[in-house]
C-alpha cells in the first residue's frame, strides 16, 4: 500500500472516531421540559413552571414539575437546575402556558424576548393561556393521561384541525403583536370540576397583547372561517321555524364543510371603512332532526341554514368591533387598497374598525344529505 493511501485511510479512521464528541451529553445527565408555565402571585412576582419527563423505569411518577420565582425567563434555567437532576435544556418545549392574569399585565410579551434572541430555545412551541392559576393545571398530575405537555400539545393540534380553536406558535405570536393590521389570538383551555382538563376555545388580544375576551369552540369555528384558515369545519344550527320537542333539541341541523370561501372586499367612503364578506359554503348534511323534504324543498333548507349562519357570523363581528380588536385581519385589507386611510389610523386600528360597516353574506349549497332518505 502506497503512503498517499495509507495517510488518507489514517485521516479518515481519526475523523470518524473523534468527531462530534466534544459536546456530547448524556439523555441522563439532561432535563428536557415539554412544557413552561408563565403566572404571577398574589404579589405579582413573576413565576416559571417547567414540566419535564423523568427517563426511569424506577419511578412510577412520569413527569416533574418544578416552580421558581424568577425575575427573567433567562434567569429561570439556573433555578430549575437546582431543582434537577441534570441539565436544562430547552429545544424540546412543546407548550407554553401563559395564565389569564399575566395577559392582563402591561408589558408582558417583552418577557418572551430570549425565546426570540436565544437560538438555544424553539419558536415552534403553541401558546396556551389558562383562567386561572397555572399551579392548578401544573401539578394536577392525572394518572390516565400522558404528561401534561403533551396532552395539551395533541388537544391544540387535532382541535384546531378542525377549526375549533388556533395553533399560534411563539413565532407566530410574535408576528401578530407587531402587525398592524392584525390582533393576537391564542388557544385556550380549562379544567372542569377540578380534575378534568377541557378546550375552551380561542382567547383573543388586543394589539398590546392584553386580553379582551374569550370565544367557545363553536364561534372558533366561524372565526377560522372569516380569518381565511379553515380546513375541515363542522356546524350545527338551529332553525327558529322548526318546533323544538322538549327535552330534545330537535330544531337543529348539522352539516360539514371542507371547501369554504371565503372573499373579502374592502371600501372607504363617507369618512369609514367598509367590508364586504362574502362566504360560500358547500356542506355535506351530516344530521337533520326535523322532518323535511329535501328533495322537494332543497333551497329553501340552503336558505333557511345561509339565514342562521349568517346571524352567527354577524354576532362574531359584533363583539370583535365591541372589543375594538381585529383578529380577522381586516387592517391587512384596508392597508393593501385603501393605504392612505389606512396609516393615518394605523395606530388606533381598533378603534376605526369599531365604527367599520361589515357587510356579511352566507351562500350555503348542500352537496350530499346522506344515504338515508
Amino acid at each position: 500500500m502506497n503512503k498517499p493511501l495509507l495517510c488518507a485511510l489514517l485521516f479518515i479512521f481519526v475523523a470518524l472516531t473523534t468527531s462530534g464528541c466534544e459536546d456530547r451529553l448524556d439523555m441522563e445527565d439532561a432535563v428536557f421540559p415539554l412544557g413552561i408555565g408563565i403566572d404571577l402571585d398574589q404579589d405579582n412576582n413573576l413565576l416559571l413552571y417547567d414540566i419535564h419527563p423523568v427517563f426511569s423505569k424506577n419511578v412510577k411518577k412520569k413527569s416533574q414539575e418544578v416552580e421558581v420565582k424568577i425575575s427573567t425567563l433567562r434567569q429561570a434555567r439556573a433555578k430549575v437546575d437546582a431543582y434537577a437532576p441534570g441539565s436544562f435544556q430547552a429545544r424540546k418545549v412543546q407548550i407554553l402556558l401563559i395564565s389569564k392574569r399575566v395577559l392582563q399585565q402591561e408589558g408582558w410579551f417583552p418577557m418572551l424576548d430570549v425565546y426570540l434572541r436565544d437560538p438555544k430555545n424553539p419558536l415552534t412551541p403553541r401558546i396556551i393561556t389558562y383562567n386561572g392559576p397555572l399551579s392548578d393545571l401544573v401539578f394536577l398530575n392525572l394518572e390516565d393521561e400522558p404528561i401534561l405537555p403533551l396532552l395539551l400539545r395533541g388537544m391544540v393540534d387535532t382541535k384546531s384541525a378542525r377549526s375549533e380553536t388556533v395553533s399560534t406558535t411563539v413565532q407566530e405570536l410574535h408576528w401578530q403583536m407587531y402587525e398592524r393590521g392584525i390582533t393576537p389570538c391564542i388557544s385556550e383551555v380549562t379544567m372542569v370540576n377540578n380534575e378534568d382538563i377541557k378546550l375552551h376555545g380561542t382567547t383573543l388580544l388586543n394589539h398590546k397583547g392584553n386580553y379582551t375576551f374569550s370565544i367557545s369552540s363553536e364561534d372558533s369555528v366561524l372565526l377560522s372561517i372569516l380569518q381565511k384558515n379553515s380546513k375541515t369545519v363542522s356546524m350545527t344550527l338551529v332553525i327558529p321555524s322548526e318546533s323544538k320537542q322538549a327535552p330534545f333539541d330537535t330544531n337543529r341541523v348539522s352539516f360539514n364543510a371542507s371547501k369554504v370561501k371565503t372573499k373579502i372586499k374592502s371600501s372607504y367612503r363617507q369618512n369609514k371603512f367598509h367590508f364586504d364578506i362574502q362566504i360560500n359554503m358547500p356542506v355535506d348534511l351530516t344530521e337533520l332532526l326535523f322532518p323535511f323534504d329535501l328533495r322537494a324543498n332543497e333551497t329553501q333548507m340552503e336558505e333557511m341554514m345561509a339565514k342562521q349562519a349568517r346571524k352567527r357570523f354577524e354576532a362574531l363581528i359584533k363583539q370583535i368591533q365591541k372589543h375594538k380588536i381585529d383578529p380577522l385581519g381586516l387592517g391587512r385589507y384596508a392597508r393593501a387598497y385603501q393605504y392612505d386611510h389606512f396609516m393615518k389610523v394605523k395606530d388606533h386600528w381598533g378603534e376605526e374598525l369599531a365604527k367599520a360597516d361589515i357587510h356579511v353574506s352566507v351562500k350555503v349549497s348542500i352537496q350530499t344529505s346522506g344515504p338515508v332518505k
